[in-house]
């Protein structure tokens, strides 16, 4: 559905240099990765632009669609709330000003590469990120509730790869399937 036909209490008209504004931000404060949780931080908890759920069904797209997760999240939220100017403006401001500063980072880092602070401060910025990818992941449980069958697919994807180091691409093909078994309607009217 185009963004322009939702009701504006649904979709708040968001000018197009706040939406660039907001991007280049979360471009720019998420180095170490985490983007979808930063994206979430800003766009849904603290301006309250799109739903959670909306926010979610983004994100469960971007994840599958080709390319960058964050990438076809930008595109997506950007549609939503301007169509498709709003798309390539949010686009925008998520890749051009954080490709400036890691130019820019990388002249700083040849001439100090042997500090240590340096490597402590980039730790740290890692930590953060994945703190906020965990508080994503949570919330999404959260919604979907604690049922067995989603926390043994999600207990399976971190054994198999995060500890196990199996290759991703394999283990998605595999749980995949068993995932979507299992959240399959039934006939019984529960549709989980």
């Amino acid at each position: 559905m185009d963004a322009t036909k939702l009701p504006a209490a649904v979709v708040p008209r968001v000018s197009l240099p706040e939406l660039l504004g907001a991007f280049a931000k979360i471009g720019l404060m998420s180095f170490g990765g985490a983007l979808s949780g930063w994206m979430h931080r800003e766009l849904v908890a603290r301006r309250q632009w799109i739903e959670e759920e909306d926010f979610l069904s983004g994100l469960a797209l971007g994840q599958i669609m080709p390319g960058a997760n964050v990438a076809n999240l930008s595109l997506y939220i950007g549609q939503r709330l301007r169509g498709g100017i709003g798309a390539v403006v949010a686009l925008t401001g998520m890749l051009l000003p954080p490709a400036v500063l890691v130019v820019l980072l990388a002249i700083v880092y040849e001439r100090f590469a042997g500090i240590a602070w340096m490597h402590r401060f980039i730790d740290g910025v890692a930590a953060a990120a994945i703190g906020l990818l965990v508080v994503v992941g949570v919330k999404a449980t959260r919604r979907i509730g604690w049922r067995a069958a989603p926390v043994a697919v999600l207990a399976a994807i971190v054994l198999m790869v995060g500890l196990m180091h199996w290759p991703m691409v394999p283990v998605v093909l595999v749980l995949t399937p068993l995932s979507v078994a299992l959240a399959w309607p039934r006939g019984d009217g529960d549709a989980r």
